[in-house]
């Protein structure tokens, strides 16, 4: 069996803390491993790492290796789980097909190999429990149904699609499995209430099981332009994939396939969905409260304050949330947070780069943050990470100036190289190819100013890169 993690959402309803250039997957809310490392944790119950793919998207190469290189037993560049890049996103029905493809021409597998899909960005307890029901849906699979889970509403939630179970189709005992009637959209609140009345309504979870050849069979049946590029192989799947449909596995063949089998889920769930889910699984105070940073409250109930750098002082609040980052601060109601992605999708109407960018933006060596911009001036503070390197570039609009922190530094300046320590500095003009570059066995921290008519982050020309990352002048997917 293969394990299908799909992680390339941008998770847009736990904004600001959640965005498109490091979404929810990536972020630690609940321990010391991120969402994405708790979802492959729980798979190693099941599987070994080898039999791990991760679907992606390029942006998220280096924060989904970085994730894979730190869990023990782990190692993302090659003898641990693997990754599959998108070049763009095309939601799941494409990119299940394209790690399908990954399977049987780079892995090897046959048509009978099963595939269990996942999110990655899921809270599921406890583990031991887990694996048990994956093997559960494998056994089920392998009698070529497409598998799901359906979760036990304990509310009516409307921010989930539900699952009709209709008759029992077999199974004794724990393994119990019934045919899907139905999927149902996101529901209005008085559906949501009849769901949980009539009994028979579960919450979807998005995962899934199944044999490659019964996928193949349903989307050639249901969705035959995307088994058209299939049909060309993996690489020139990966050339056209453009061309894919935008569509999810739900859309293209599970609403409408007669093999599509449910197995009860009986363990805790959560989805982190929202700021309103999250607060749900945290622990709480004796007035119902969750604090999070420097927070001080007088007569406040059943909220949730989360802080990072500044003071939130909180009087008489009852049922809210304040979120606040190093640029933005959201305020909401308890119970409203799904609304949270209306906020984004103005944000992104207003081209404010605070619906996708955070202040701090992670690189694979490191991560820079932007302390100040301001006319014809930037200044930024930037980490480099030991023995790592930026791309050996050029600027046609800026000129740098780097001041060293902490750490000591190679600078390479048009052809020479030379070593700065703390409190020593070096210019870069403009045009001039420079890299930096962090020898030593700490981190390096420097305060880089910059200054020219423009500042934007796609002003590089890129000659050598470490990590393979290639694009020139005006390619703003890669900057540094």
């Amino acid at each position: 069996m293969k394990i299908f993690i799909l992680a390339g959402g941008g998770g847009e309803r736990l904004w600001p803390l959640s965005r498109n250039n490091f979404p929810k997957q990536f972020l630690h809310l609940n321990g010391s491993m991120s969402l994405l490392q708790q979802t492959v944790d729980r798979f190693l119950g099941a599987v070994s790492p080898e039999d791990v793919i991760v679907i992606t998207n390029h942006n998220y190469q280096f924060h989904v290796s970085s994730a894979l290189n730190s869990l023990p037993g782990m190692n993302g560049s090659g003898s641990g789980a693997h990754m599959v890049l998108e070049p763009l996103g095309r939601n799941t029905a494409p990119a299940i097909a394209l790690g399908m493809n990954y399977c049987r021409e780079k892995l090897g597998c046959t048509e009978d190999e099963i595939i269990f899909l996942s999110p990655s960005d899921h809270i599921i307890k406890p583990p031991e429990a887990f694996a048990e029901q994956v093997k559960q849906a494998e056994e089920i699979a392998k009698k070529g149904y497409l598998v799901t889970f359906g979760i036990r509403p304990d509310k009516p939630e409307t921010g989930f699609g539900y699952l009709k179970f209709g008759a029992q189709l077999s199974g004794n005992g724990t393994q119990k499995f019934f045919k899907v009637e139905r999927f149902a959209e996101k529901p209005d609140r008085d559906t949501a209430k009849r769901y949980i009345r009539e009994g028979n309504y579960y919450w979807n979870s998005g995962m899934f099981a199944f044999r490659i050849r019964t996928m193949t069979e349903e989307l050639q049946r249901y969705a035959p332009e995307i088994m058209k590029l299939y049909h060309l192989g993996y690489e020139e799947m990966l050339s056209q994939f453009e061309q894919m449909p935008n569509i999810s596995i739900d859309y293209a063949v599970m609403e409408k396939s007669d093999k599509v089998a449910a197995l009860p889920f009986e363990l805790y769930w959560n989805d982190v969905g929202s700021w309103d889910s999250l607060f749900d699984i945290l622990d709480k105070d004796g007035n119902g409260n969750v604090f999070q940073g420097d927070v001080m409250a007088i007569d406040t109930k059943d909220s949730f304050l989360a802080g990072k750098k500044r003071l939130i002082a909180a009087v008489g609040l009852e049922n809210c949330l304040v979120v606040e980052t190093d640029d933005a601060i959201l305020i909401a109601k308890k119970g409203e947070a799904q609304k949270v992605k209306d906020i984004v999708k103005k944000l992104k109407e207003h081209a404010r780069s605070e619906a996708v960018e955070h202040v701090t933006t992670y690189r694979p060596w490191g991560n820079y943050t932007v302390l100040e911009n301001g006319p014809r001036y930037k200044i930024k503070r930037i980490v480099v990470n030991p023995n790592e390197k930026l791309s050996l570039q050029m600027h046609y609009h800026r000129s740098e100036h780097w001041v060293v922190v902490k750490g000591s530094a190679k600078v390479t300046t048009g052809g020479k190289e030379s070593f700065i320590h703390e409190n020593e500095s070096a210019y870069i003009p403009k045009s001039t190819m420079h890299r930096l570059e962090n020898p030593g066995k700490i981190p390096l921290e420097i305060i880089e100013v910059q200054n020219g008519e423009y500042l934007g982050e796609d002003d590089i020309v890129r000659f050598d890169d470490v990590y393979g990352r290639t694009g020139g002048d005006g390619n703003p997917s890669h900057p540094s």
